[in-house]
């Protein structure tokens, strides 16, 4: 594992904090610990008998979070929170949270930027590496077995429905065709020679035509629809009346997922949604960090009323 990317910044980091509205002594849970950017942030605000709870289920992001918020412990002293660390998917959340327990939940739901720095991974095709793409890498199937293995209509159905790629059925000819296929460049040579590269605005120019087929295979490999499904259907009984569920998407399946369970919540008076439309990216921060524009922040809070 490489050193952390200097360059790495965590999306909407202040309006996420201030819609998470950490209170000292509160107990916090990241569920997508990261690199923690957004923890740290939350860590600085807690008082000595603050909790923060951090969940990732990739082992090798948590070998990075653990000396950085070490690191700020250390320089907080006296004033430090505790800190407990979980290296499983946020699914799981109910096993390890007791209902009514926490103040505030964030999850922010894109793929690290150093998650995609690294090759070996297998998430990218800026760089070529075996075609993994497992944030857990200890189970489940890889990439490489599901181009490899499924049957083409299978394949297109699951580019075309997580990645919304219009010309499925073309690119899962074209990979079945080009079996077996065991690396990330490869796989992006045979999308490319299948379709053309997607106009994205004047300012940003065009996407790599293999973007959206990588986007649905990750998805897929990492169950990441029925995660997110999973803890926001846990959300409620977990948080105390009047705490605070912040929520970052970075495409419309997962933000169709957060809205609908908002709204559904929202009108069974569990929820009160604090964002009328989603939050977006500042231009000074997307010019600073193009990953950020497509990011969506939503927040409730948890009222009063029965589940």
């Amino acid at each position: 594992m490489s050193k952390p990317n200097v360059r790495h910044v965590p999306v909407l980091l202040h309006e996420a904090i201030d819609f998470l509205r950490v209170r000292p002594n509160g107990t916090y849970v990241d569920c997508t610990l990261g690199f923690a950017g957004h923890s740290e942030a939350i860590v600085r605000r807690l008082g000595p008998a603050g909790h923060l709870i951090g969940f990732d289920r990739d082992a090798e992001m948590l070998a990075l979070a653990k000396p950085r918020l070490d690191g700020v412990r250390q320089e907080l002293g006296s004033k430090a929170p505790n800190i407990t660390y979980i290296g499983e998917a946020f699914s799981s959340i109910s096993r390890h949270i007791k209902p009514g327990s926490i103040d505030g939940l964030l999850a922010d739901f894109g793929v690290s930027s150093l998650q995609l720095d690294e090759a070996h991974r297998g998430f990218s095709f800026q760089a070529d590496g075996p075609l993994d793409m497992r944030m857990d890498t200890r189970s489940g199937r890889t990439a490489e077995q599901v181009v490899n293995e499924m049957d083409e209509r299978e394949l297109a159905n699951l580019i075309y429905e997580n990645g919304d790629e219009r010309r499925s059925r073309t690119v899962a000819r074209a990979i079945v065709r080009g079996r077996p296929v065991t690396t990330t460049g490869q796989l992006a040579r045979i999308v490319a020679s299948a379709v053309p590269a997607m106009k994205h605005g004047q300012k940003h120019g065009f996407i790599n035509p293999a973007t959206r087929t990588f986007q649905a295979l990750r998805i897929y490999v990492n169950r990441e629809l029925e995660e997110i499904k999973d803890l926001l259907e846990a959300a409620p009984h977990l948080l105390k009346p009047s705490a605070r569920l912040v929520i970052i998407s970075f495409h419309s399946l997962e933000d169709r997922i957060a809205k609908d369970s908002l709204r559904e919540g929202a009108h069974k008076g569990i929820w009160e949604i604090l964002t009328r439309k989603p939050v977006t990216a500042g231009e000074e921060e997307t010019d600073r960090n193009p990953r950020s524009r497509s990011a969506k922040l939503r927040a409730a809070e948890r009222t009063q009323g029965k589940i």
